[in-house]
């Protein structure tokens, strides 16, 4: 598979979009969370453009696969902790439904892309 550039990637796009919105919703999340929760939720969020990233910069579709892959269990942690978040009532239902939406819809394009690259194998 040919990418120019991973910022050409609709996938990272859009993990790119979570991130923020990640930082937006756990800005106001409880002073004491802030090395807790609030600290590993951003650092998921981030690793999922920024593997999307790194893995386009290997060499092989199986390294870039590998780095995809990573990237979606970064979405499934993220998940859990937005869940966890909700239930002790650090984010508020708006935020939650949003940022759960998002993680749903960068799952669906990771998927597609690792799908798209094995069958280019």
């Amino acid at each position: 598979m040919s990418i120019r550039n991973y910022t050409d990637l609709v996938a990272w796009q859009k993990a790119m979009l979570l991130a923020e919105s990640v930082y937006r919703a756990t800005k106001d999340m409880p002073r004491e969370e802030l090395y807790g929760l609030t600290s590993q939720m951003r650092r998921a969020a981030v690793s999922i453009p920024s593997n999307i990233a790194e893995g386009q910069g290997r060499r092989t579709d199986g390294e870039f696969l590998h780095m995809l892959s990573i990237s979606h269990g970064s979405v499934r942690e993220l998940e859990t902790q937005i869940a966890l978040a909700n239930r002790l009532r650090f984010m508020s239902d708006d935020d939650h439904r949003i940022v759960l939406d998002q993680c749903r819809e960068v799952g669906r394009l990771l998927n597609g892309l690792m799908n798209s690259i094995a069958g280019c194998r």
